[in-house]
Formats: C-alpha cells, structure tokens, sequence
C-alpha cells in the first residue's frame, strides 16, 4: 500500500485569529486514516501554523487580504492544484470577510471534488443555496442549528422541535447530504435516507469540537466512502471519541483536543455492526 491509496485532503481553513482550526481539523483527518493532509492558509500565518501544526501535516501558504483571510486571488492557485487531491474540507476559522466569502463561493460553486462544508463556509452558502444545486459533485454540510437556521431562515426551536423532517427535507431539495450537529445529530442524504446517531455527550459542546468533526468526515470521503456513509460513520466515531475522552477527563473538563487523542481508541473499540 502506499499512503496515496487513503486519500489526500485538502483543507481551506483558518485565519489570524483563527489558527487553531487548521491544528484540529488536519490532525483529526490524519487520525481517522487520511494518507496526507494538506492545510491550504493565509500565507503570512505559514510560519506560525507551522511551528503549530502536527508535523505530519503540510501547509500550503496561499494568498490572502490585508486582514490576514483568504483571499480570492488565491482561486488561481487553488485550481492549479485540485486534481492532487481526493477531498476538501472548506470553512473552519475562515472568516466572513467579504473576499474570503467570494473565494469559498467560487471554489463551491466550481470544484469537482467531494465536498465538506462548514462553519464560516455554510454563513457564505446562506444567501447562496442555488450553488449546491449548480455543483452536481458530492456535498457535505455540517451545521449546527444555528447555523441550519440561517440555511432554512427557520428559527432554531423550530429546528430542534423537527430536526429529522427538516435535515431530510433539506438534503432532497438542495442535492447535499445534511449533518444536523446537536443531541442526536441527524444525517440525511438527497435520497431520502437518514442515520441518528447514539454516541456523544455534553461535554462535547465544546470550542473546536465541530472543527475535529469535519476534518473526520473528510477523511473518510478521502478513502472513498459515500458521502452519506463518510458522515454518519463520522459522526459515530466522532461521538465515540468524545465518550471515551468523558471517561478520563470527565465531560466538564473535556477539550475538542481530547477528543483526537481518543479517536485511536475508538476505532480500536468501534463493532463491525455499530452504525447501521
């Protein structure tokens, strides 16, 4: 085997106060099998991530604007390089700046490679749905209910009250598999097919906790699971480690970090028939 044969991510992420992103979401693709992760950031952040980031992960200093975000004279850059790669995550730490949002429209609206969307990239998408139809390629998205709300303009007790029916409905009508976060996250494919997930606990409400889920679920569209078997399966696992991680720091103490370190264990622990 050779470490290609697992996929290379790609992940956009990050900015000047940010820069925790790209640590979390990268270091979690390499735990959950990714043969190389590649962290495309703002190019003046470059030495510091560096110096940040897991050794194991590589950077890629791309052009950005003058408040230190992605900028979009980086899409020429990006281009030039998409087909080395198997998946993308886009959105951690990204920013809503004005050019930075343009650039993951852009790259949403034109790339070819299965898609994970969140965080700063679903606020872009907000205004801008029409786009998920317009990718025909395979897409992710992980909201939240807060940000399912800005999605949906439905309000958030309203998303909590019916969060099946709502992520169902969404997924068919916008051609996307759905990850509706919270007690219980809800996946939901175009097809009409959904998973609830069991794993998982409070402590979990974390900051940066959404950032180690995305980079999962990359990992396993990387090595070529469906997108609606890569999130449920992410989610699984996800929640697993962070059961795990409650055991030995308790769920009070619990850090988005804690739950890396335990996603070994989880795949160790994890039965063939867990996720149906």
């Amino acid at each position: 085997m050779h470490k290609n044969d697992f996929g290379h991510i790609l992940i956009l992420v990050g900015s000047r106060n940010m820069i925790g992103a790209a640590t979390l979401t990268s270091l979690a693709a390499m735990r959950s099998g990714a043969g190389l992760v590649t962290v495309g950031i703002p190019e003046s952040l470059n030495n510091v991530v560096q110096k940040k980031i897991s050794s194991v992960v590589m950077t890629w200093p791309l052009k950005e604007t003058k408040e230190i975000t992605l900028s979009l004279a980086a899409y020429p850059q990006i281009t030039k390089r998409l087909d080395s790669f198997n998946a993308l995550a886009i959105g951690p730490g990204l920013s809503t700046h004005s050019a930075t949002q343009r650039l993951i429209l852009k790259i949403i609206h034109h790339s070819k490679l299965p898609l994970v969307i969140d965080a700063d990239a679903l606020n872009a998408l907000a205004k801008n749905l029409n786009l998920l139809k317009k990718n025909k390629g395979v897409k992710i998205l992980t909201p939240h209910p807060g940000e399912m709300s800005r999605l949906t303009s439905l309000t958030k007790d309203f998303i909590e009250g019916n969060r099946q029916k709502i992520a169902k409905d969404f997924a068919k009508k916008h051609h996307c598999t759905i990850l509706l976060k919270g007690h219980r996250t809800v996946v939901a494919s175009p097809e009409g097919k959904t998973y609830i997930n069991q794993t998982g606990n409070p402590g979990m409400a974390t900051a940066g906790s959404g950032d180690v889920l995305t980079g999962i679920i990359a990992a396993f569209l990387g090595q070529g699971l469906s997108a609606f078997d890569a999130a449920k399966y992410g989610a699984y696992l996800h929640g697993l480690a962070g059961d795990l991680a409650a055991k030995k720091f308790s769920q009070t103490a619990l850090i988005a970090t804690d739950i890396i370190d335990h996603i070994p264990q989880a795949i160790k622990n994890c039965p063939t028939n867990a996720v149906q």
